[in-house]
């Protein structure tokens, strides 16, 4: 999970994207990085940390333009201690390209031992996204065959590497002299969605970044398909994958995405208020509602689900927890150590609110339970005579491979136990989950032309169809390997 942002525009882009940028800083807090464009030359700076300590004043002037793109990092391949990691990703054939991606490919060991022994490219990286703009280097390079680049070479390309690439990606690329490429898998598993502005049109990860830059949301874009914007801000587009199917990722509209954004026709926050709804009902099939004095969210995103779980019961709505801001999401920092090292950092009790009280927790989701097991446990300090504990989402039982750091069985609370074995886990009186079905209703119910989704972490069904047991050790062994680097930084 990344965020990603591209701009065609008739004035200076570079302030555009860092607003853009700030937009999308829930989806990553590890590195970002911005990159411009000035006649055939790309000016980047990229760093690891947040937007706004990552960009000076210096660097955003040293970042002239038009055009450009950027990234914020949220690791999910690679090493996440690597500054050189950090995205946008620059090589320099055929033509100059820089890249974005947000996503993970699932085949990307294969892939760059194919680069190295048939396309002659090397990888200098642990990065999945260095492996793909070399896999996007090579293919434009052959549909080009040397000649002037147009719109059909571009996307001759991306059919040539949807054939290639397995796993999920919506990229966002500049070729030097020629535009803007963004794209998105044939599932469609990550978000990625254009907006038109005065003299520009813009490209990101979600509606919030098009909306809060003065952008209106056009459409997202399709699964399989390419947008090419080039240098005069003329939009061409087409569907590059013979067999795309659509699969959006139901954890963007648990928690990943901002509940202020339109993903895919669905708004966050109406299938927030829906998971309440279906929460509800499973809640009054486990504890009378007599039981429950007050329903409390755990910020942030949960808050939506609460209030709605808490109009269906008829219980008091209240605010036990207040976030301290300046603390990143703890979901998407490197490291359980550092997780769970931030839980009460980042949250402090009311107690008033819990005093004497049986309380319903409502939480977005339980991933590796350290976070609930905390909280849990602060309300119980406070005062709280019951602590129950709801979940919107259902129970996290096998790791995503598609961008989201749930590599491991073993890291996840709820794989191979029952809910009753989780429920003592954590340490709540009672624990109700979302049913997978449920889930899928609430946020399908606002648009009926969504089928099918990637519910994998909570299912373990792989949409894209490639995914072995192998494979996931494979990944495990990757993360944990990741998470030494970064301990080894840290001490």
């Amino acid at each position: 999970m990344c965020g990603i942002v591209g701009v065609v525009s008739n004035a200076p882009v570079n302030q555009l994207i860092y607003d853009g940028l700030l937009l999308l800083q829930h989806r990553g807090q590890d590195a970002a990085g911005i990159v411009t464009q000035q006649g055939q030359k790309f000016f980047m700076h990229k760093a690891k940390g947040m937007v706004r300590d990552v960009f000076r004043t210096r660097d955003m002037r040293a970042l002239p333009g038009n055009v450009g793109l950027g990234q914020v990092r949220y690791p999910t391949a690679g090493n996440a201690n690597s500054e050189e990691e950090a995205q946008p990703f620059y090589v320099n054939a055929p033509f100059g390209l820089v890249m974005s991606h947000n996503g993970n490919l699932t085949n990307a060991h294969a892939l760059k031992a194919e680069l190295f022994s048939t396309d002659h490219r090397h990888i200098n990286t642990d990065s999945d996204s260095e492996v793909l703009i070399n896999v996007l280097a090579h293919e434009l390079d052959i549909a080009t065959r040397g000649l002037p680049l147009k719109p059909a070479d571009v996307f001759a390309a991306v059919t040539r590497m949807h054939k290639r690439l397995k796993g999920s990606y919506a990229v966002v690329a500049l070729i030097a002299g020629h535009g803007l490429l963004a794209f998105r898998d044939p599932f469609g598993i990550r978000p990625l969605c254009l907006g038109q502005g005065v003299g520009t049109a813009m490209v990101a990860s979600e509606s919030v970044a098009l909306e809060g830059t003065g952008h209106t949301l056009v459409r997202d874009i399709d699964p399989g398909e390419a947008v090419f914007i080039d240098m005069q801000g003329q939009v061409h587009a087409q569907q590059c994958s013979e067999t795309s199917a659509h699969f959006p990722c139901l954890f963007e509209y648990v928690y990943l995405a901002r509940p202020d954004s339109q993903l895919d026709g669905v708004s966050v926050y109406q299938a927030r208020l829906n998971m309440g709804e279906t929460l509800a009902q499973r809640v009054i099939s486990t504890i009378s509602p007599d039981l429950i004095d007050s329903v409390i969210p755990i910020p942030e995103s949960s808050r939506p689900s609460a209030m709605q779980l808490a109009h269906l019961l008829g219980k008091p709505y209240r605010e036990g927890f207040v976030k301290n801001r300046y603390v990143g999401r703890t979901f998407i920092m490197p490291g359980q150590a550092v997780r769970k090292r931030s839980v009460r950092q980042k949250l402090n009790v009311i107690a008033s609110e819990f005093k004497g009280r049986n309380v319903l927790l409502v939480d977005d989701s339980i991933v590796r339970g350290t976070t609930s097991r905390e909280i849990v446990q602060m309300a119980r300090d406070a005062g709280a005579r019951k602590v129950y504990l709801a979940s919107a989402a259902p129970p996290v039982r096998f790791p995503n491979v598609y961008g989201i750091d749930m590599p491991s069985p073993e890291e996840l609370v709820a794989h191979g136990k029952t809910v009753d074995e989780i429920c003592k886990v954590i340490g709540c009186d009672a624990l109700i989950y979302q049913d997978v079905q449920g889930l899928k209703n609430a946020v399908a119910s606002l648009n009926p032309k969504l089928t099918g989704f990637d519910a994998s972490c909570f299912d373990g069904i792989y949409c894209t169809g490639d995914i072995t047991p192998e494979d996931i050790i494979r990944l495990r062994g990757e993360r944990i390997e990741a998470d030494e680097l970064q301990e080894d930084a840290n001490v």
